[in-house]
């Protein structure tokens, strides 16, 4: 290995966007190009990584280059490589300018495409400004009027993200931020589809993160201890109701502009052989998990017995409360790459709109007794909680049927797919924070019972 790849080697896996935590890698290789040579320079690099199992996966990793140490950028320091000196490139501001410029020329750098969406002002010359606590992928807000999300795993093909904002472009949709441009890169290997790197939209100033917002009212409602959820001044049911209308309102679009498919008895089967597996999976993980296998299984068995038609859809994919902003006129959904764990090609698949409600229901659940997890043996709070939830998904789901003209509650294939989703919650907090294992799994102890 290169002196280079020495470097990303040591430094990558403490990154909260690398996935491979906890693996042995076999090996690794880089290319790399410079996108800009001032000063800084920022050069632009493939990270590949094989692991011991013979996984492999490919990381984007720009990088800034100084000639000396500078003390107030300690906290981006990725390390020297003779008398030069890396810094990650999305934590040095100076070196955030060239993404923007050469967006607005259109440019072709190396293997980089840029394509500005020409719809509106592309703000140049301007740093970027990392929010912090993402995961999955790294973004910047420039000024305020441009964010750009930087997408750390490379696949090939046009990310979902990209080509759901394109096709939403024509239908004016006001829950959806418009796309301004992306930035792809030629596939690493002769015949390889470009994969997306970038990907810029509007930002929307002055909003409120949903999840923030949720959770506001449940430590209200804790407040009161004499009130119900429908009698604290921080009720959550009214914008719950106006999330579900806006969701409907996505879908609906959706489903105008992109490809649908008419499904039917042989879905529900695939489907009901789907979660079943995965629940076979997340058990052999999870073995709190078995206490509620049987209750799932007939659950989901019920799935294939259905006959009615379903129009399957583009959906959103992982949609949550931490995945909408509430602007002063209305709600916005965000983040339409779906989960990235999995596959792009699973990601583009077409489904049911039920998954997204459900998305969103289990997250009213996870907003209702997150608080709990510290006192979980307070019943008075934990009636309070599913109260609280109760409430939400109810307003929810009334907003949803009100705007599409199709109830979702009391669905059975809603319910398959809330199971699903808790199911897979077990498995992560299991792994990532045990002590929150009992959300979930609450949750399915509803469910299985239904």
């Amino acid at each position: 290995m290169s002196a280079l790849t020495d470097l990303l080697a040591d430094w990558m896996p403490g990154q909260r966007w690398f996935a491979g935590k906890g693996r042995t890698w076999a090996s690794v290789t880089e290319d790399g190009f410079f996108l800009d040579q001032g000063t800084p320079a920022l050069s632009v690099h493939r990270v590949h990584v094989t692991y011991t199992d013979d996984v492999s996966e490919t990381y984007l990793v720009p990088l800034s280059w100084r000639s000396s140490q500078d003390d107030d950028l300690a906290h981006a320091y990725v390390g020297a490589v003779g008398d030069n000196h890396a810094y990650d490139g999305m934590r040095d501001r100076e070196a955030t300018v060239p993404w923007l410029t050469h967006l607005v020329a259109a440019s072709t750098v190396g293997p980089l495409h840029f394509h500005p969406a020409g719809v509106a002002y592309i703000p140049e010359g301007v740093p970027g400004d990392l929010i912090s606590g993402e995961q999955s992928n790294t973004s910047l807000i420039y000024g305020e009027t441009a964010i750009m999300k930087l997408f750390r795993r490379l696949e090939p093909g046009l990310n979902p993200d990209v080509e759901v904002h394109d096709a939403l472009r024509t239908t004016e949709n006001p829950h959806i931020a418009p796309l301004l441009g992306h930035v792809q890169i030629e596939g690493a290997t002769e015949g390889e589809e470009p994969a997306t790197v970038a990907f810029l939209q509007a930002f929307v100033p002055n909003a409120s993160d949903g999840w923030r917002l949720a959770t506001s009212s449940v430590r209200d409602l804790y407040a009161e201890a004499d009130l119900h959820a429908d009698e604290v001044g921080g009720d959550f049911a009214g914008e719950a109701e106006r999330l579900g209308e806006a969701t409907a309102a996505v879908h609906r679009d959706l489903a105008r502009v992109l490809p649908t498919a008419d499904v039917g008895t042989d879905w529900y089967g695939e489907l009901a052989t789907q979660l079943t597996a995965r629940l076979d999976a997340a058990t052999a993980i999870v073995p709190e998990l078995a206490e509620h296998a049987e209750g799932l299984r007939t659950l989901y068995a019920a799935v294939a017995d259905l006959t009615a038609p379903v129009t399957a859809q583009r959906v959103h994919g992982d949609l949550h409360l931490g995945q909408v902003l509430r602007t002063t006129t209305g709600w916005i959904v965000l983040d339409f790459e779906g989960e990235p764990a999995r596959s792009l090609a699973a990601r583009r698949e077409l489904d049911s709109p039920l998954r997204d409600v459900a998305g969103m229901l289990r997250s009213f659940d996870y907003a209702a007794r997150h608080m709990l997890v510290e006192q979980p043996g307070d019943p008075q709070r934990a009636y309070r909680a599913q109260e609280w939830a109760e409430r939400n998904r109810s307003s929810f789901c009334a907003g949803y049927a009100a705007a599409s003209g199709t109830d979702p509650a009391g669905s059975p294939l809603l319910r398959a797919f809330e199971a699903d989703k808790a199911v897979y919650e077990c498995v992560y907090e299991a792994r990532n924070r045990p002590h929150w294992l009992m959300i979930p799994l609450t949750s399915l102890a509803r469910l299985a019972s239904s």
